[in-house]
């Protein structure tokens, strides 16, 4: 079952989580959780003061770039996160239960770029990791995970990351950024993941709101089979219906 946008943002509005992960159902009905497609999106954070940009362009980037998209409906640089309707700006957040996430971001086959990069931030602002990305040059879904030599995110802790592509290194970026924060896993949930199948997995992941994680594991699963659906519907759940077609490339290891 698909998750319009409306529905989503209703979903949105539900009271904060706790550090921990609570279960949306009991044990008893576990079968039910395994089977659900339906991305729970937890409710975004009200304290924060840089809230992100999902798509790239706009305002700062590259010139000619910037003059193609104004007048283009080809897609764009696109972080894949959901993203938050706030009164005056839109909030790009997702939660992770590990140490090391995995990103992913839309690469279009009409950005040129010299170069990439990922950055990590700090809630103060600082950066703790910053890295060059070698793009392979063939548009499409690209995975950047934080490699094991980086510090771990910390359990309870937000982080404000940057994807930068550039066309020309005398030129602004163009770029997307968001918010991720690692929560915990309570002991009922973290037994469900140990005797879950891949499908499970994405499942549970996505009923208990925790987004990094499920679209990872459900990448996973469109590598072993391109005909499963699991992929598609997370996206659609967040309204990235244009990217959920899109294939998955090898790039950012």
């Amino acid at each position: 079952m698909k998750l319009g946008l409306r529905q989503l943002k209703l979903v949105f509005a539900i009271s904060l989580v706790s550090p921990c992960i609570t279960l949306v159902q009991a044990q008893s009905v576990k079968s039910e959780i395994l089977t659900s497609r339906i991305f729970n999106a937890p409710p975004p954070p009200d304290d924060i003061n840089a809230p992100g940009n999902r798509v790239g362009g706009g305002k700062r980037g590259c010139e000619s770039m910037d003059k193609q998209l104004a007048t283009s409906k080809k897609k764009q640089l696109t972080a894949l996160v959901p993203v938050y309707q706030l009164p005056n700006a839109e909030l790009v957040f997702g939660l992770t239960t590990t140490s090391h996430p995995t990103f992913w971001f839309y690469i279009p086959d009409d950005v040129t770029t010299v170069s990439a990069e990922f950055v990590l931030q700090n809630e103060a602002g600082e950066t703790i990791y910053q890295s060059p990305v070698s793009l392979s040059g063939t548009p499409g879904v690209v995975s950047f995970s934080l490699p094991s030599t980086a510090s771990s995110l910390e359990i309870g802790k937000r982080y404000h990351w940057y994807f930068n592509t550039y066309c020309n290194l005398q030129q602004s970026p163009v770029f997307v950024n968001g918010w991720i924060k690692r929560v915990e896993q309570n002991p009922i949930f973290k037994s469900q993941l140990e005797t879950a199948t891949p499908k499970q997995r994405v499942a549970l992941y996505a009923t208990n709101g925790i987004w990094y994680d499920s679209l990872t594991a459900s990448a996973e699963l469109r590598r072993l089979d391109q005909k499963r659906t699991d992929w598609a519907a997370m996206l659609q759940a967040v309204g990235l219906n244009n990217i959920a077609s899109e294939p998955i490339v090898n790039c950012c290891q």
